[in-house]
């Protein structure tokens, strides 16, 4: 016999108490907790060390262990996430249908196309650095391990990861333009001058 336990089930055994949050609410709380960091281990303690600690075996005495060492935790976790919620209402009330379209239209076009061929930033990027011009490399250039022209220099472009397995199969005569795509931004490390 095999038995499913959801994990909210789990929960309804252990503690006895069950939750009805109305539909796309628990998503929009957690989102607000993400953004204000309402249960980080500075505000609520750091649970995995403290379920370690805890030396008891039922929810009551967890939850009354748990509010001696934390008194105020759940109360400032709760302020935090709920003024969240109250700054993503106020933002909900500035979304239109125009809005949506916007944000899709840089999502699906825009990001989309900087995401993927980010490589000619790159190469423009550096070239104006250096006061030249700059080409994409041609299907048969790239064959060769050259991604782009800045003046008449062929020049490679790969992820800093790449600096960690220079050596084992791949031999690149070009300079090399090592990039870090970051959330915010790509930078650049090349040690080469044209």
């Amino acid at each position: 016999m095999k038995l499913k336990i959801p994990n909210s089930e789990v929960q309804e055994l252990l503690s006895g108490k069950t939750y009805d949050f109305p539909k796309y609410t628990t998503q929009l709380m957690n989102l607000a907790n993400q953004n204000s960091q309402g249960t980080r281990a500075r505000i609520v303690g750091q649970m995995s060390d403290l379920i370690q600690e805890f030396e008891g075996s039922l929810l009551s005495d967890w939850e009354k262990w748990y509010l001696e060492k934390h008194p105020d935790s759940i109360d400032q976790a709760t302020e935090r996430v709920f003024a969240m919620i109250t700054l993503f209402k106020d933002a909900i009330l500035q979304i239109d249908k125009e809005t949506v379209r916007n944000w899709i239209e840089e999502l699906v076009i825009i990001k989309t196309f900087s995401g993927l061929k980010f490589q000619e930033a790159i190469l423009k990027k550096v070239a104006n650095q250096f006061n030249k011009s700059y080409r994409l490399a041609t299907p048969a250039e790239e064959s060769k391990g050259i991604d782009g022209f800045i003046g008449d220099v062929g020049i490679s472009i790969k992820p800093i990861t790449y600096k960690v397995k220079m050596g084992l199969n791949e031999v690149i005569d070009s300079p090399i333009i090592f990039y870090d795509k970051k959330k915010s931004e790509i930078v650049l490390d090349f040690d080469f001058s044209l």
